[in-house]
């Protein structure tokens, strides 16, 4: 069978990092035979060589190439490409680990599209990665219709023949932005690009120890010099003019701008970032022309015109003032529509802790040269923001706490403009927005986290969805939709709205029901729940269970009132011996949710009794427990205490 995909893992001293990566490449969905792993090993210390070595003697999948140390990553990965066979390489840090399915999903996404370069979905793990790239899927993508060269990392899948005609290889040597180089250049000459969206793919983890590469204060001098050798690549592929300029500001703005801006400016060592803007100013006189930062947002523009100048005080002083400025996001509304969750909220920024307020003016000039001071430099921002309010946005996005991949949800918005009382001429710009969240998108089990970003001005912006008083705070049933249990819920101690998948099996509230609740006609039950399900109801089980013994009895949920009815026709011939049978509400998946109820069965016929719980039951075990323990261990502190006196 044809190797598909060979994958490349630059390896250096990664210790037991390197274990989550291990068992996602070996665990792909992708046959075995149709992929390999290939751990180029740069002069490790550690265990490491050993490890890799036993790994491929055990796994047939798996090539270990031991190479001295190179001091960057560069040649490992080209050693790796050599090495490979596949039809596509797939570059993976030793660090990092992919999704189960990525290389499947990415290999077939690529030749369906005859892509030279597949970029998969990433998600960050107390790290930053792209996120307006992945909002959807790109078949067909380029540098000049898709924000592709926000995601300059090698994490992606190349056609291994394309690298080889074009004679594509990564820089070597001790040296940082080898990536943007390749990378940078793959893009310009690639027959065609496509982004994957719809799945996460690639995982970067923050190492505990902050130890990856990336998080490594570097030399301003080397790593410019680097930054260099990118732009040259795209002077290469491109001409003068708007293409370019567009290209040289994703450098402008992310390696450069923003590492002068706020609190990542300030919590720099002052040494050293004085260090950074002198290397910053050089470049930004050097090889860019008005038209780079032309495109950048209001703030990004300040900063850039007065590095430009090289007025580093001022860019300080802007940092600062910056550094005050916060989202807030509070929640109007939480409501279950027709098996869809709608989250209403409102959003604007803060400033200091204060709504952030702006002149009704909305007359705009282009910046022409650096702003005068730090005032003039605010006000000539606040007039450019309320003169293109009418482009701001507001998305909410659904972050799964266990593997921080996000999704965009579908977002309706209005902009206000509202007069702020006691301050003629000011107003607050406020972003109105309702979200709708389908369950069915929600496609795994665990604790999901609402996230607000906004674009405003010169700023983008994410924050938790919260707190909201504790008066209007919004407080929904689960809902059963979708195939799934959703129940919406207020984080402690913040009050963070975020969602529980399939798990809150305990505490979707289905406690409040009671005896007096339920009806029952002849062998048909009837009990109203809280929960929310779709118009048209939902087929589900009533689990009935007593010594070992279990009965499933077909059963329906219907929408009634701001719940749902329970409805089942009990099999009363199979409940005719007098026991206590516990109930149960089975849901897609299949889950069970206990229900407070049970049948008491026997010569009187059927009748609902409400059983114990299961967390009473256990909390009265672990009291009495602890009570026995606490006896038991003052009689024995007793007895050896008449020991020792009898000793004496």
């Amino acid at each position: 069978m044809p190797v598909k995909v060979s994958v490349v893992v630059p390896v250096y001293n990664p210790g037991v990092y390197i274990e989550g990566c291990v068992e996602s490449l070996l665990g792909q969905s992708l046959p075995p035979d149709e992929y390999e792993v290939i751990f180029v090993d740069d002069g490790s210390t550690d265990d490491t060589p050993a490890l890799l070595d036993a790994l491929a003697t055990a796994d047939p999948r798996v090539a270990v190439v031991h190479q001295e140390n190179s001091g960057w990553s560069g040649k490992p990965r080209n050693i790796g490409i050599a090495a490979a066979r596949g039809e596509y390489v797939m570059f993976v840090d030793n660090d990092d680990h992919l999704g189960d399915e990525a290389l499947e999903r990415m290999y077939d996404y690529g030749v369906a599209n005859g892509a030279d370069v597949v970029v998969g979905k990433m998600a960050g793990k107390g790290r930053a990665v792209p996120v307006e790239l992945f909002r959807r899927n790109h078949p067909h993508a380029t540098v000049e219709n898709a924000p592709l060269i926000d995601s300059l990392t090698p994490h992606k899948m190349f056609r291994r023949a394309f690298l080889d005609d074009i004679g594509l290889r990564f820089p070597e040597g001790r040296r940082r932005l080898e990536d943007h180089v390749f990378v940078t250049e793959a893009y310009l000459r690639a027959a065609n690009v496509s982004v994957l969206s719809d799945y996460v793919c690639y995982y970067h983890v923050r190492r505990d120890d902050a130890s990856n590469a990336g998080f490594q204060r570097f030399d301003p001098s080397g790593y410019f010099k680097n930054l260099r050798e990118a732009l040259d690549v795209v002077e290469r592929y491109t001409e003068p003019g708007p293409l370019r300029d567009r290209l040289f500001r994703r450098w402008l703005r992310v390696e450069m701008v923003e590492r002068m801006r706020g609190r990542r400016f300030l919590a720099m060592p002052a040494d050293w970032r004085r260090d950074l803007f002198a290397e910053i100013h050089q470049v930004v006189v050097e090889r860019f022309g008005p038209g780079v930062a032309a495109g950048l947002q209001p703030t990004q523009q300040v900063v850039a015109a007065l590095l430009t100048a090289d007025r580093y005080d001022d860019v300080e002083a802007f940092a600062e003032w910056e550094d005050g400025i916060a989202l807030t996001a509070v929640p109007e509304g939480v409501v279950w529509e027709d098996g869809t969750l709608r989250i209403g909220f409102t959003a604007e920024y803060t400033c200091a802790g204060e709504p952030m307020t702006f002149a009704a003016d909305k007359a705009r000039t282009p910046l022409d040269g650096p702003p005068e001071d730090l005032a003039a430099a605010i006000a000539w921002v606040g007039a450019d923001t309320v003169a293109r309010f009418d482009k701001a946005t507001a998305d909410l996005l659904l972050r799964e706490r266990a593997s921080a991949a996000q999704y965009f949800q579908q977002v309706e918005f209005a902009r206000e403009e509202v007069p702020e009382p006691g301050a003629a001429g000011q107003v607050r710009l406020v972003l109105r927005a309702t979200a709708t969240v389908d369950p069915a998108a929600l496609t795994r089990a665990g604790l999901w986290d609402a996230l607000v970003r906004v674009k405003l001005g010169g700023w983008t912006k994410e924050c938790r969805l919260g707190p909201a008083p504790v008066q209007d705070r919004p407080s929904p049933h689960a809902g059963l939709a979708g195939g799934h249990v959703v129940l919406p819920y207020w984080t402690a101690p913040h009050a963070h709205l975020a969602l529980d998948v399939d798990r809150a099996t305990h505490r979707v509230g289905l406690g409040a029901l009671s005896p007096d609740d339920v009806t029952l006609t002849g062998d048909r039950l009837c009990a109203p729940l809280p929960l929310h399900v779709p118009v048209g109801g939902t087929e589900v089980t009533l689990r009935l269970t007593s010594s070992g013994i279990a009965q499933d009895v077909p059963a329906t949920l219907s929408p009634h009132g701001a719940g749902a009815q329970l409805e089942a026709v009990l099999p009363l011939a199979d409940l005719r011996a007098a026991r206590t049978w516990r109930a149960a509400l089975g849901t897609p998946g299949p889950r069970f949710l206990a229900l407070p109820l049970a049948l008491r069965t026997g010569v009187g016929g059927v009748r609902v009794v409400r059983q114990p719980r299961a967390g009473a039951l256990r909390h009265l075990v672990r009291r009495a427990r602890r009570l026995l323990g606490t006896t038991l261990g003052r009689t024995a502190t007793r007895l050896r205490a008449r020991v020792r006196a009898w000793r004496r």
